[in-house]
C-alpha cells in the first residue's frame, strides 16, 4: 500500500510539473499577443483615454490605420508620395544655331531662316482673325511699327458714320465680328479709323508687338546687358507668350 501511494504521488507530481510548463507556455503566448496588438494599434499604448470616455471593444483583428488609409488612396495621402518637380529648360540646338546666325547679321527680313520659322509657327497663327483683310493690315502695321493701342475710356465716344461700321464698337470686336466688351481700340498708321478690339485680340496683338520690339532692339544694338544665351532665352519666352495667346490664353486688365 505504501508503494502504491508513492507511485501515485510521483505520478501526480509529474502531471503537476507538466501542467505548470503548459501554463508557462500559454502565459508567454498571451504576452506576445498583447505586444502584437498594442504595436498595431493606431494609438500609442502609453496614451491614456480621456476621462469619462469609454474605449469601445472591437472583436477581431484591428487593421493598421496607416495601412488602410494608404490603400484608400485619398488625395491627401497621395500628395505625400508625389515626386518633387521643378521647371527645367534645355535649348534646342537647331533653334539656337539659327538665332546665333541671325544675331551675327540681324535683319528684319521675314524670309531669313530664323524669322521665317517664327512667322509660320507663331506670328501668322497669332494674328489670324475672321476679318482677314483687317488682320493683314494689323500685321503690316506691327512690322512697320506704326500700330497704336489705346484704352477706350481715354477718348470721348466719336460719332459713328455709316461707312465706319466695320470699325466695330465698344460692344463689338472689329477683328472677330463677335459681340464682346471692347476696352481698347487700335489705329493703323496714318488712318483716321479706330478699330475696337476685345481683350483676347488685344493680348494676341501685344504679344506679337513685344516680340518685334525686342528683336528690333537687338538689330539696333540696344541690348548690351545680355549675352547671346540670355537673348536667346528672352526670345523663347516671347515665343512662349505668342504660343499661349494663339491657343486662347490671355491676361485682361481689370
Amino acid at each position: 500500500m505504501v508503494r502504491e501511494a508513492n507511485v501515485k504521488q510521483a505520478t501526480a507530481e509529474k502531471q503537476l510539473k507538466e501542467a505548470q510548463g503548459k501554463i508557462d507556455v500559454l502565459q508567454a503566448e498571451v504576452a506576445a499577443l498583447k505586444t502584437l496588438v498594442l504595436s498595431s494599434s493606431p494609438t500609442s499604448p502609453t496614451q491614456e483615454p480621456l476621462p469619462g470616455v469609454k474605449t469601445p471593444f472591437k472583436k477581431g483583428h484591428s487593421r493598421n490605420k496607416s495601412t488602410s488609409s494608404a490603400m484608400s488612396g485619398s488625395p491627401q495621402d497621395l500628395s505625400v508620395i508625389q515626386p518633387i518637380v521643378k521647371d527645367c529648360k534645355e535649348a534646342d540646338l537647331s533653334l539656337y544655331n539659327e538665332f546665333r546666325s541671325w544675331k551675327d547679321e540681324p535683319t528684319m527680313d521675314r524670309t531669313c531662316p530664323f524669322l521665317d520659322k517664327i512667322y509660320q509657327e507663331d506670328i501668322f497663327p497669332c494674328l489670324t482673325f475672321s476679318k482677314s483683310e483687317l488682320a493683314s493690315a494689323v500685321l503690316e502695321a506691327v512690322e512697320n511699327n506704326t500700330l497704336s493701342i489705346e484704352p477706350v475710356g481715354l477718348q470721348p465716344i466719336r460719332f459713328v458714320k455709316a461707312s465706319a461700321v466695320e470699325c466695330g464698337g465698344p460692344k463689338k470686336c472689329a477683328l472677330t465680328g463677335q459681340s464682346k466688351s471692347c476696352k481698347h481700340r487700335i489705329k493703323l498708321g496714318d488712318s483716321s479709323n479706330y478699330y475696337y478690339i476685345s481683350p483676347f485680340c488685344r493680348y494676341r496683338i501685344t504679344s506679337v508687338c513685344n516680340f518685334f520690339t525686342y528683336i528690333r532692339y537687338i538689330q539696333q544694338g540696344l541690348v548690351k546687358q545680355q549675352d547671346v544665351d540670355q537673348m536667346f532665352w528672352e526670345v523663347m519666352q516671347l515665343r512662349k507668350e505668342m504660343s499661349l495667346a494663339k491657343l486662347g490664353y490671355f491676361k485682361e486688365e481689370l
